[in-house]
């Protein structure tokens, strides 16, 4: 009688999961020892908040609003320099570009242009990313975002959220001056909780 063996895709993903990473392992070591070209385990890339932003920049140009982590994705938020909105996605492992929402049902120019403080900012979204991890070793920007409206001066910054060893702060980046200033808010006025 003959038989037939069914594997589930999932049972398989999990096999090559777990073999996967001993297999190449074994290879590279009996490579090492024979003297023969070396075999290199798949790359796991980590595209960062930079990262997104250009990758959201090229085909998308304009100025960024907001980047945000979510899971595996980049949120992207470009604001066109007529004041037009688009909704960018990234991919954290392949820093692949979608557009998710291109803006074009936005009520545009209500009162007036929302984003032209934005739009005329000397500090740009990536450079407030960097004043907010200058002196930090081991930081990584979680989200950035443009914020005119979450003080009682409405006075305008960048704020940058960075996280390391487990520790979150914020910190306000000055648009005209890139001036970094630790926030010492505690998150009342936090959108996320």
């Amino acid at each position: 009688m003959k038989r037939t063996l069914y594997v589930s895709s999932a049972a398989a993903a999990a096999v090559l999961l777990v073999a996967g990473p001993v297999a190449a392992a074994a290879a590279s070591t009996a490579a090492a020892a024979t003297g023969s070209a070396p075999v290199s385990a798949p790359l796991r890339a980590s595209v960062d908040a930079d990262g997104a932003a250009t990758a959201a920049l090229k085909d998308h140009p304009g100025v960024i609003k907001s980047i945000g982590k979510d899971g595996p994705i980049w949120h992207v938020n470009v604001i066109g320099k007529d004041g037009s909105t688009t909704e960018v996605r990234v991919n954290v492992v392949s820093g692949k570009a979608a557009v998710m929402d291109d803006g074009q049902n936005d009520d545009q120019n209500d009162e007036g242009n929302e984003y032209a403080a934005l739009i005329a900012a000397k500090v740009t979204a990536q450079q407030a990313m960097k004043a907010a991890l200058a002196g930090r070793q081991g930081s990584q920007v979680y989200s950035v975002e443009w914020d005119d409206d979450d003080n009682a001066k409405n006075v305008a910054y960048w704020n940058v959220e960075i996280k390391s060893n487990g520790r979150t702060t914020n910190v306000h980046v000055d648009p005209t001056s890139g001036k970094a200033t630790v926030s010492h808010d505690n998150d009342k006025n936090d959108d996320n909780g």
